[in-house]
């Protein structure tokens, strides 16, 4: 349970982030998410997660 509530918090975060930081890339996102494409919308999340973790690796 605490596994799905880490991985939901990280992606709301990670959608909120880029929705501040690249509304243009959200905007296009979900226009193919209303066609049913997911893989722009998912490659999106996807690489603000993985700069957000290169972020904290770097500190580290």
């Amino acid at each position: 349970m605490g596994i799905i509530g880490l991985v939901a918090a990280t992606m709301a975060a990670a959608t909120v982030w880029l929705l501040l930081t690249d509304p243009v890339t959200v905007a296009d996102s979900v226009s193919k998410l209303s066609q049913g494409d997911v893989a722009p919308a998912m490659r999106a999340l996807g690489s603000v997660i993985v700069d957000a973790l290169r972020g904290l690796f770097k500190y580290l």
